[in-house]
């Protein structure tokens, strides 16, 4: 497990634990609402302030444990999601590599559909392809119903769909490998410094002491956020995390320099990619 999957864990963990305490903390209101409610005979009507009081005291107790209730319940979904999440993070030192296992997995896909589809083309059936069962060429050519104006197994759509998820995972590839290769620039400004952390993807930006407000504020519109396990504000470590952070006026470099101009250049490509 790298640094990014035990952060990924330790917010989970952090999640569960905050739903289990919500949890108890219910359970615990409640048995103390059930308790002080048994103490009042069936059918009692109120005797005076104190006994109004005292009965308030139970609704309130109860009321608090839904609460805490569903305080625990929001938490436990909020870790259930964050478990479920397969996405790729592009803070994971391991992106690249899983992006790129992701892509083959996605380019046999889209190979294995063309090759169904011209099995049928030429065939009229789906029935004895390799690998297919008879079962499974049944789902697929009882599937066509559903896009009667194309007869293939595997819909125009579909494939379009594929080769767009392909282009964007190759482009997701080329985004990382490019910020990592380009090699960005920090620089220091008055009473702190910008990190261009190519190890973590992030553009970070370290201040000596907490800013103030308005420059809290401006960090934040420009799309940075706090990450107090680094103890900087950050943002994924791009051109226009650069461009950001050099409108910003608190950060600016101490020696006048315009932080865009003092990155390095990309290479031109030679042409589109195919």
């Amino acid at each position: 497990m790298n640094e990014y999957e035990q952060r990924k864990q330790d917010r989970i963990d952090r999640l569960r634990d905050k739903a289990d305490k919500a949890r108890a903390e219910s359970h615990s209101l409640f048995q103390q609402s059930t308790d002080m409610a048994s103490a009042i005979p069936v059918g009692q009507p109120i005797h005076g302030a104190a006994d109004r009081r005292y009965r308030e005291r139970i609704i309130g107790k109860m009321e608090k444990s839904f609460s805490a209730m569903e305080k625990a319940e929001y938490y436990e979904g909020r870790a259930q999601a964050a478990e479920n999440n397969t996405a790729i993070s592009a803070d994971d030192p391991e992106a690249i590599a899983k992006l790129t296992e992701k892509l083959n997995v996605l380019k046999e896909s889209h190979e294995y559909m063309k090759a169904v589809n011209d099995y049928y083309k030429a065939n009229g059936t789906c029935k004895g392809f390799p690998g297919l069962s008879d079962e499974e060429a049944s789902k697929l050519e009882d599937g066509m119903k559903y896009h009667p104006w194309d007869k293939k197994p595997f819909s125009s759509a579909s494939l379009s769909n594929s080769r767009q998820n392909i282009r964007t995972t190759e482009k997701r590839i080329q985004q990382l490998t490019d910020a990592k290769e380009l090699g960005y620039t920090g620089w220091t400004f008055e009473g702190g410094r910008v990190e261009a952390n190519g190890d973590k993807n992030r553009l970070q930006i370290f201040f000596d002491e907490i800013p103030g407000e308005d420059v809290r504020k401006e960090l934040k519109g420009w799309g940075f956020k706090w990450a107090r396990s680094e103890g900087a504000w950050q943002r994924q470590l791009t051109d226009n995390a650069i461009y950001a952070a050099s409108r910003i006026k608190a950060i600016q470099p101490t020696d006048g320099t315009d932080p865009v101009k003092i990155q390095p250049k990309r290479k031109k490509q030679s042409g589109p990619a195919r």
